[in-house]
């Protein structure tokens, strides 16, 4: 499962890394990226992860976060491959 979060507050690469670091220290999560740009992180995990804990991890950096959603899945194009 993958799951969006929106956090404010991220100025820089080391801020982005910090709260993907954050977040792959939380029991289940596979994967983690942060986007500054974007205003969001990205996190593969199990069906199992709570959004609190998620919101809580990013929270206890100092980032606000807010907005847990399950991303959308990628939309196939012709033959099934992924469209960007």
């Amino acid at each position: 499962m993958t799951k969006v979060i929106t956090v404010e507050g991220m100025m820089c690469g080391m801020c982005e890394a910090h709260v993907a670091e954050a977040l792959r220290k939380v029991p289940g999560v596979e994967n983690a990226k942060a986007d500054r740009n974007k205003k969001q992180a990205t996190v593969t995990c199990g069906a199992d992860v709570s959004d609190e804990a998620l919101l809580k991890a990013i929270a206890d950096t100092g980032y606000d976060a807010s907005d847990v959603r399950e991303a959308e899945p990628a939309k196939k194009g012709l033959f099934g491959f992924g469209k960007k």
